[in-house]
């Protein structure tokens, strides 16, 4: 099978969007493979020092959040700047591989639909993101929407790989 981004056109997205939506679907692709049967205590553990899957599921999430906040003119709220605080947490109990799945995945489907729904015409739009406001356009966090993603589901992938190298047992 193709890689995504050789797939052409997507159904309601302007043109200047496709890469990235191509990018967040290459994520969704990516994502279920990589946890497939790994366990709970897995997907939290840090081999080497690095991030967890369990963060990068988590980050993902977090981050299209966040920069749709910033592609819509606003500011981040007080909630989401705490949630970005505890990405790294398991939680009580831990999430497991479905739901961390499921955090991803829920995350990338939004930010595909909040790119069918953003108008050529409003695409190079001033924006301002983080608290210092650094300028930027709608179509630049619409972009690194994409890329970040992809970014970190590489990550998760690979951390999944290293994973499951490990002797769990000794």
């Amino acid at each position: 099978m193709s890689e995504v981004w050789l797939s052409g056109p997507v159904a309601g997205v302007t043109r200047e969007l496709i890469p990235a939506v191509h990018a967040l679907l290459q994520s969704a692709e990516d994502i279920p493979p990589a946890l497939g049967d790994l366990s709970t205590e897995q997907i939290w553990l840090r081999p080497g020092g690095a991030a967890s899957i369990g963060f990068h599921c988590q980050h993902i999430s977090g981050s299209l959040n966040r920069l749709l906040t910033y592609a819509r003119g606003e500011q981040l709220t007080d909630e989401q700047m705490a949630a970005a605080r505890i990405e790294r947490e398991p939680g009580t109990p831990p999430r497991d591989v479905t739901t961390m799945q499921a955090i991803a995945l829920n995350a990338i489907s939004g930010a595909v639909e909040a790119m069918r729904n953003s108008p050529r015409s409003a695409l190079f739009d001033a924006r301002e993101v983080g608290k210092r406001r650094i300028p930027s356009t709608v179509f630049a966090i619409l972009f690194h929407c994409g890329e970040h993603a992809q970014r970190h589901a590489g990550q998760l992938v690979t951390t999944a790989k290293i994973v499951r190298g490990l002797n769990l047992t000794g």
